[in-house]
């Protein structure tokens, strides 16, 4: 966990079926509502297909790229942008050179969305498939892959799912691209410390401290 970073750079070496299989193997046992293991995975090598995939992503790339940071399309990695966004950058332009995609894709009909009802943006569903997405990401690093998790592909869900015969009762989830690393795995993320997200008996209660 506290070293399975996002890999924006990929070598071409072929990523062996054994290893996928293992990593899935281990990930189908992620927690999800009602033990319904609704989640598919499509593991797509064929360059036609991965080239494919890239040109659906690339428009939502670049509509996050103009509301997030007001970047016009085609936009260029400039060394004045900060390191994250610039890596990213690069990933979205060669994106069709990972050697794996895995299409996260979730039966609808397996989902108890229990927020429904409530006056806002409902995120109880992916309670049921991002926990096994994690478990993917995590199990590719326990492997020593690479792995980049995305869901700027969602928006094109409709192209997607006639490229890939997905059926109309699951949604895309998620797209992780996977490789082997140019250069080493991270060996330790930064993140925030406990004390500022973590309070006692309420949101304004006092920090939890170890």
């Amino acid at each position: 966990m506290r070293s399975a970073g996002t890999t924006r750079h990929f070598r071409a070496d072929p990523v062996p079926d054994e290893l996928l299989h293992r990593v899935l193997d281990n990930a189908r046992f992620a927690p999800n509502g009602g033990n319904r293991q609704g989640w598919h995975v499509i593991v797509v090598t064929d360059a036609g297909t991965r080239r494919a995939l890239h040109d659906l992503y690339q428009p939502h790339w670049n509509t996050y790229l103009l509301e997030r940071y007001g970047l016009a399309p085609g936009a260029r990695p400039s060394a004045d942008l900060p390191l994250n966004l610039r890596r990213s950058m690069e990933f979205a332009e060669r994106l069709w050179e990972v050697p794996v995609h895995l299409l996260v894709t979730v039966d609808l009909r397996a989902l108890a969305v229990t927020d429904r009802s409530l006056p806002r943006q409902s995120i109880v569903g992916g309670g049921s498939i991002y926990p096994f997405v994690q478990n993917l990401l995590l199990g590719l690093r326990a492997e020593g892959v690479g792995a980049a998790l995305t869901t700027l592909l969602i928006p094109a869900e409709p192209e997607v799912k006639k490229l890939l015969g997905i059926p109309e009762e699951h949604a895309l989830a998620a797209l992780v691209a996977v490789g082997y690393p140019e250069g080493k795995l991270p060996s330790k993320l930064r993140r925030k410390p406990v004390e500022e997200f973590a309070n006692r008996e309420r949101f304004d209660g006092p920090p939890l401290s170890g």
